[in-house]
């Protein structure tokens, strides 16, 4: 018989889900709460408890090449960083093109998920659903959970004395939509993440003065690199995580990034100009002001936004399936609950990188069907185990916590792909095709290269590593100038190793 699986949330893990689905031959059902799909993406002007809420000024961080689904290319003419709703306009495109939104009920509220009394042997769920205020229930072979983790906001009051005692108001991110009711306004943004950066950006335009306040300070990186070129295309190639893995800790450390940068044009010219100001953690607030632990004060303030990031939460499912541990999210690379007697349970775009989401959750849900289907095997629960404790002694060292769900997005992707036969053979590839192994090695490790080969391989994947850099010049080329120029894959990352070298003989000549 053939598999019925739920799939919740119809974002861009739920879309993935649905259609890793079809492709093997499962019957998927996709339940959505809200009123279309898109989940992140899909802008509303007011916040909805339950759901995902964006502004309306958010840019995708990561280039279309970078971003797109591994079969479906964006068009040629699109920028190469989208406003939400041109990335909106190609996620609605992607799902008509696939078929994929007759499996897709809107308005439909996942209650429970429970395990059926037999499930150690069949590893069938129990699913009931709200709709129109009437409750259904339906049994699944498997649940693919893909409800994201930008839904239930981290408000930390307690971390912050006083607050109770402030007049003005407070604010999460998740509720801010666009900076006119702030015109005139003295606004404190906590958090410099790529949401207390923007805000910030934002709001020093209209409002009398903005100041960010931040516990650790952040790495701020602009999406154009050098030579005018989308960050990621430059920066994420397998070259560069071949260094950043082998050359010794405290070069790599010096030429690459372990902390997740945040990613804004336009705040350092806000801060040189006087617009925003970073201050410290705040120690404390007052009635009208907040005192910073540098012993400076902002007066009279009118609104705190709190930038404070999310907390991942999923009220239909018991909490000892995914927190299994000490509280904690405990899942085998990010998808599957070790514990459990079936993997019949997946959670998919949990885990964040460097890395687009999109290319992310297509092969987290491609493993994850296979396992489903039983063409792939997870190792026992005691190795699934010692890998999760390995992996959070590896975060502790590059981002400066275990319990971060940021991960190294080449490395990530390339363990997944094993899994199901969809890496890249890159010495194999130099052999019989060098041309494309160059591209695959030294240029931007875009989606394209999981569907060279294995399951779901795509035909037009080597044209599309081909051709990504013409589509990248694309929408800039507005008038002939000459023929347009591609990067050199190689230059980019010769000029710091190859100062590192010099520095470490200059070192070792002299001492």
């Amino acid at each position: 018989m053939v598999k019925k699986v739920a799939i919740i949330g119809a974002g861009i893990s739920g879309l993935a889900s649905i259609r890793s689905c079809l492709e093997e031959g499962l019957e998927p059902t996709c339940f959505e709460k809200g009123e279309d799909i898109g989940g992140l993406w899909k802008f509303s002007d007011h916040a909805e408890e339950g759901r995902a809420s964006i502004y309306r000024s958010v840019f995708t961080n990561s280039s279309k090449e970078m971003t797109c689904f591994p079969d479906f290319p964006f068009p040629d003419d699109f920028p190469n960083f989208m406003h939400n709703s041109k990335l909106q306009e190609y996620i609605t495109a992607f799902a008509k093109e696939k078929n994929l939104l007759r499996y897709i009920q809107l308005k439909t509220l996942v209650s429970s998920v429970s395990k059926r009394p037999d499930f150690s042997v069949t590893g069938q769920w129990d699913v009931t659903t709200e709709k129109d205020g009437k409750k259904e229930s339906a049994v699944f072979d498997a649940v693919m959970i893909c409800s994201g983790h930008h839904v239930y906001p981290n408000l930390p009051k307690e971390s912050f004395p006083g607050l109770q005692l402030f007049k003005g108001k407070c604010l999460h991110s998740w509720d801010y939509k666009e900076p006119g009711i702030f015109k005139g306004k003295r606004v404190l943004v906590i958090g410099l993440g790529n949401s207390g950066c923007d805000i910030a950006s934002e709001l020093s335009h209209t409002a009398e003065q903005v100041i960010v306040s931040s516990r650790s300070g952040s790495w701020v990186m602009s999406r154009v690199w050098h030579g005018g070129y989308p960050w990621d295309m430059m920066f994420i190639t397998r070259f560069e995580t071949f260094l950043k893995n082998n050359l010794p800790t405290v070069i790599s450390d010096w030429c690459t990034l372990r902390k997740e940068p945040v990613f804004n044009d336009e705040l350092p010219a806000r801060i040189l100009c006087g617009t925003v100001t970073v201050k410290p953690n705040v120690k404390e607030f007052t009635e009208t002001s907040a005192i910073f632990e540098d012993g400076t004060v902002f007066e009279a303030i009118d609104c705190v936004i709190f930038a404070t990031g999310y907390s991942y939460a999923y009220p239909f499912l018991d909490d000892s399936i995914i927190k299994s541990r000490d509280n904690e999210v405990t899942l085998f690379k990010g998808i599957f609950p070790p514990p459990l007697e079936k993997p019949t349970m997946a959670v998919i775009g949990l885990v964040q990188s460097l890395g687009a989401v999109i290319p992310t959750t297509d092969l987290q849900s491609r493993w994850a069907v296979q396992v489903i289907k039983g063409t792939c095997t997870l190792p026992s629960v005691k190795d699934m185990m010692n890998d999760i404790d390995e992996k959070m002694g590896k975060k502790l060292k590059w981002f400066g916590k275990s319990d971060t769900i940021q991960t190294d997005y080449i490395v990530y992707m390339d363990e997944l792909a094993s899994f199901i036969g969809a890496k890249p053979n890159i010495p194999w590839l130099f052999l019989t095709d060098p041309k494309l192994a160059l591209e695959v090695y030294f240029g931007p490790c875009s989606s394209y290269q999981f569907r060279l080969v294995g399951p779901g391989k795509w035909p037009g994947a080597r044209n599309a590593i081909l051709t990504q850099w013409d589509r990248i010049l694309k929408p800039t080329t507005t008038r002939i100038v000459g023929s347009p120029l591609k990067p050199c894959l190689f230059c980019s990352w010769f000029r710091p190793v190859l100062i590192s070298v010099l520095s470490i003989a200059a070192f070792l000549v002299l001492f």
